[in-house]
């Protein structure tokens, strides 16, 4: 049943004619009681929200991004949650990612059962919904959140793990216990970036007791009904320091590289293909661009437009292209260089 707490809120929420945060509240109240094995109940309570939210007028002039068709905004976060998250509205969709097929392929799958989870939910399935990213830094994992988010025009909820995790004891796992209530009311895709700051292993020699817990906590919640069929993605670049156990928790691990020559070749023409003759040689352009990240080349293809606008210039030089994906490796090489103060 649903506790005084959150009767308030619903009447609150009513009061001030705040329907999407009602409806949310009232998703709160099925996730709890889905935890609690009361799956008949939480099952109506969640139909009754979702025939709300058909039926029910959108706000004035509230366009959808995509379509451009009226559509009912989502909350914000509010309360001690508004410095847990933060929001966007990301329209990337999945063209934007450079990924060879095979993982184009497995994340093209997770957005179509997304998109038919009332369907698998008929027959007793549910969609994935609890993704691991993997890689360097700049090899595209949070532009892949992005794009998740663009693809099913939903919120990306990032999550601050500078302000979750805390010297106290027990307040980061209450903190936790916030932000996957938000998760089971509020449909949406939640990154946590940089996640092995929670997920390192248990049994570090480095490790306190609480830490232990809070990756408890964490894996606690993760196993928990996700009845909104939220996205839970988390991003490491150090896969080495991450508990065993949280492997098993994702439906999906994606692993990320840097760019191979197709690669390399793929992302500079995303920049530079109206600027590069047609008669270009890539080998060199190839080898100057070897170990940098999908980001490191981006900005490097930035920099050159930026030089032939300003200059009047029609087309890109492999001289100048060399020239700038050097300048990145340089800027890496310095970077690696410093120490902390």
């Amino acid at each position: 049943m649903a506790t005084a707490r959150q009767i308030i809120a619903l009447l609150s929420s009513h009061n001030q004619g705040d329907e999407e945060q009602f409806l949310s509240i009232a998703l709160q109240v099925a996730a709890a009681e889905a935890r609690r094995g009361r799956l008949e109940v939480a099952n109506e309570l969640k139909m009754l929200v979702d025939t709300a939210r058909k039926v029910r007028t959108p706000l004035k002039g509230v366009t959808s991004r995509v379509s451009g068709q009226v559509a009912i905004p989502i909350s914000k976060p509010r309360g001690d949650l508004e410095n847990l998250l933060s929001v966007t509205y990301p329209k990337t969709q999945i063209q934007d990612l450079i990924l060879n097929e095979p993982k184009r392929d497995r994340l093209n799958r997770l957005i179509h059962q997304q998109r038919q989870r009332d369907k698998l939910r008929s027959h007793g399935l549910f969609p994935s919904s609890r993704l691991l990213l993997v890689g360097p830094p700049g090899s595209g994992k949070t532009l892949t959140a992005s794009v998740l988010a663009g693809e099913l025009q939903l919120p990306l909820f990032t999550i601050r793990l500078e302000a979750v995790i805390t010297r106290f004891m027990g307040e980061t796992a209450s903190k936790l216990r916030l932000i996957f209530d938000q998760i089971a009311s509020v449909r949406a895709i939640y990154l946590f970036d940089e996640f092995d700051a929670i997920g390192g292993r248990r049994n570090a020699d480095n490790d306190v007791g609480e830490m232990r817990r809070v990756l408890n906590s964490f894996l606690q919640f993760l196993e928990e009904s996700n009845s909104t069929d939220s996205l839970v993605v988390a991003t490491t670049n150090h896969p080495e320091l991450l508990d065993r156990a949280l492997f098993r928790r994702f439906d999906d691990i994606l692993e990320y590289s840097l760019p191979d020559a197709d690669g390399i070749k793929a992302v500079l023409n995303r920049y530079l293909h109206a600027y590069i003759p047609k008669r270009s040689s890539w080998v060199k352009v190839i080898e100057a661009g070897s170990g940098l990240s999908q980001a490191e080349l981006s900005r490097a293809a930035s920099e050159v437009v930026k030089e032939m606008i300003l200059g009047s210039v029609k087309q890109a030089s492999v001289e100048t292209i060399v020239s700038a994906l050097k300048e990145r490796h340089a800027l890496r090489n310095a970077m690696s260089g410093l120490t902390p103060a």
